[in-house]
């Protein structure tokens, strides 16, 4: 049974591994699809965006040079005291329309005329209609008129002099709006082109040249008329239409036109429909791009409802790169997936090895965590043998050699003093042994102080109090001590390190900091003891504060580590460097009596004092 059980259970996890892969892939084909798909509609929104605001700024355009034309005419009446019937059509024909602006099928004046000047204005257009009968239209009386009086060309538009554009409601508000704000505009009203089209109209005022229009009242003074073109709506559109899919394209041009219902109020408008290629024709909104965008002038413009079907948008790459995206990704999936299979099982067994390595290394590193805590300890009980032999050393050197040595100055002092008057020569010799013999003293004393200072005897203040004047003297570097406890009293395991750091620094200080001014500061508490040596030197090399060769912080650092307590070793570029020791109150092992740091010396000490020119050791 459990020789059948292997192998089954590693086939259903193979077929469940083929079956979660052949998953995987499908997920993954289907998201490239859809985001494939959706990168190419987006493609497919820019170039229609694009097609769009292009339409949109030919429409602008076009009008724009509707509104110029307007202008150039204006002037044609504001620069001539009298412009005559013949002279506005030499000059509309020099325009040459049909080419230049082709949508354009009209161009007229209209002059403004009020009820008072009515009869005298008819009787002058007499002259300039042909000898037809000219009369305005609708003969009604009214406070003002605005009368087409020119319209080219004529042949075609013959029938149009003489009406008064102000009788209709909607004509007259958009003129008196222009006429107060000197700006081109439109009414919105559709007008005849032809007997089956139809147009819109825009129009601009004109004013006397002796008069300018300033503000509102000045230009209502100023206002002789207004000259207007009416252009094809039909015409403009299919110009823009040209260079587009015709069955594709849909184009729609509309604006608000006032109503012109009599018995309705003036002002309310309606939208209305200008031009649609395909008018009366469905759209599905989820087949189009579609897209609405403003047209026009002066407040009065128009919108255009552009559309495109999106099939026509995308090319024969585009509807098939999708599916090759799919079955792209679909493959390279699968193939991922068996790789991530092949390493997997790779992972595991290289993690079942790791697993092992780490207990061995777990191990090895108990081992040499173990190894180092013995070394500090006996690092600690070297250091402590050490400085317990230069004691020892020192003081035989200074109970024997001092002894001898004193005895032996004093036997040659006697020497040279019983011979002073009777063996001159034999005087000198002494004297020069007497000298020799301090000298020897004064090495003697110096090994004892580099071994183990006596000073130190004396309590910690005096002893670092006796190297920083030894150092001052030594180098001339100006030193300053603080101490915030001049009674402080520690074991003198903790006084011999914290004397043999303060040598380590201010040696460092002399050979590499180039310092002028060095600063020691003691303090200590019921908690911990402290040591700070600054200076204001060069600080430490980027580089870092170790070189090789140099183990003096280290030495500092690994006494400390003794003791228990931690060292900090700090510098700034161009602001020196700072040495912090601070050692726990558990290891200072405060001395309980200050008696032993001054027991009383020992006789030949005192035998010593009593000796002229004797020197301590």
């Amino acid at each position: 049974m459990a020789t059948t059980d292997g192998p089954l259970a590693r086939i259903k996890s193979i077929r469940l591994d083929s079956w979660l892969g052949a998953l995987v892939s499908l997920v993954v084909g289907l998201g490239l699809y859809v985001s494939t798909a959706q990168t190419i509609e987006s493609d497919a929104q820019n170039r229609f965006t694009y097609m769009a605001r292009t339409v949109q700024s030919t429409l602008d355009g076009r009008i724009k040079s509707y509104a110029d034309l307007l202008r150039g005419t204006s002037s044609l009446f504001m620069t001539t005291g009298e412009v005559t019937r013949d002279a506005f059509r030499r000059y509309v024909s020099g325009l040459d329309l049909s080419h230049q602006f082709p949508g354009i099928e009209t161009i007229n004046f209209a002059a403004h005329v009020v009820d008072a000047e009515r009869e005298e204005f008819e009787a002058r257009m007499l002259h300039n209609v042909d000898g037809r009968n000219f009369s305005i239209m609708p003969a009604s009386r009214r406070r003002d008129y605005t009368v087409l009086t020119f319209i080219e060309p004529a042949t075609i538009w013959a029938d149009r002099i003489g009406v008064d554009l102000q009788a209709r409601p909607a004509i007259a508000m958009a003129l008196a709006q222009a006429r107060d704000s000197g700006e081109v505009s439109s009414s919105g009203t559709l007008i005849r082109i032809t007997s089956t089209t139809s147009g819109l109209g825009m129009r601009l005022p004109v004013y006397r040249t002796a008069m300018p229009p300033d503000d509102v009242a000045r230009r209502r003074a100023a206002y002789i008329g207004s000259v207007g073109i009416g252009f094809s709506v039909e015409r403009l559109a299919k110009e823009v239409l040209d260079n587009m899919p015709e069955e594709s394209t849909r184009l729609i041009i509309s604006g608000m036109s006032p109503t012109e219902d009599p018995r309705g109020q003036p002002g309310v408008y309606q939208r209305a429909v200008y031009f649609d290629n395909k008018a009366g024709a469905v759209r599905d909104e989820a087949q189009v791009f579609r897209v609405l965008l403003p047209v026009g002038i002066s407040g009065r413009g128009w919108d255009i409802d552009f559309s495109v079907r999106k099939s026509s948008m995308y090319s024969g790459i585009d509807t098939a790169l999708p599916w090759v995206a799919m079955f792209a990704g679909m493959l390279g999936t699968a193939l991922l997936y068996a790789l991530f299979q092949t390493l997997s099982s790779s992972r595991r067994r290289a993690i079942v090895l790791a697993e092992d390595m780490t207990k061995e290394l777990r191990a090895s590193e108990t081992k040499l965590q173990r190894t180092n805590e013995n070394l500090r300890r006996l690092a600690g009980h070297a250091e402590s043998i050490k400085e317990g032999e230069r004691k020892r050393i020192a003081r035989e050197i200074h109970d024997d050699l001092g002894q001898n040595l004193l005895a032996l100055r004093i036997e040659v002092d006697l020497l040279a003093s019983r011979t002073g008057k009777r063996h001159p020569r034999l005087h000198a010799r002494a004297r020069l042994m007497i000298a020799q013999i301090d000298a020897t003293i004064k090495s003697v004393r110096q090994i004892i102080n580099d071994l183990r200072p006596h000073v130190l005897d004396l309590g910690l203040t005096a002893a670092v109090d006796w190297q920083i004047a030894e150092f001052q003297r030594r180098t001339g570097l100006a030193c300053e001590l603080v101490s915030h406890d001049p009674d402080l009293h520690v074991s003198d395991r903790c006084a011999t390190t914290l004397f043999r750091i303060l040598q380590e620094s201010l040696t460092n200080v002399s050979r590499h900091a180039h310092a002028t001014t060095v600063r020691v500061e003691l303090a200590g508490d019921a908690d911990s003891i402290s040591m700070t040596v600054s200076d204001n030197g060069v600080g430490l090399p980027r580089a870092g504060s170790q070189k090789p060769g140099s183990f003096g912080l280290v030495g500092i650092e690994e006494r400390v580590r003794i003791l228990g307590g931690k060292c900090l070793v700090t510098s700034s570029e161009h602001g020196g460097t700072t040495v912090h020791i601070l050692i726990p109150a558990a290891d200072n092992l405060l001395a309980a009596s200050p008696a032993a740091a001054t027991e009383p010396a020992p006789a030949y000490d005192r035998i010593l004092n009593a000796v002229p020119n004797a020197v301590d050791l």
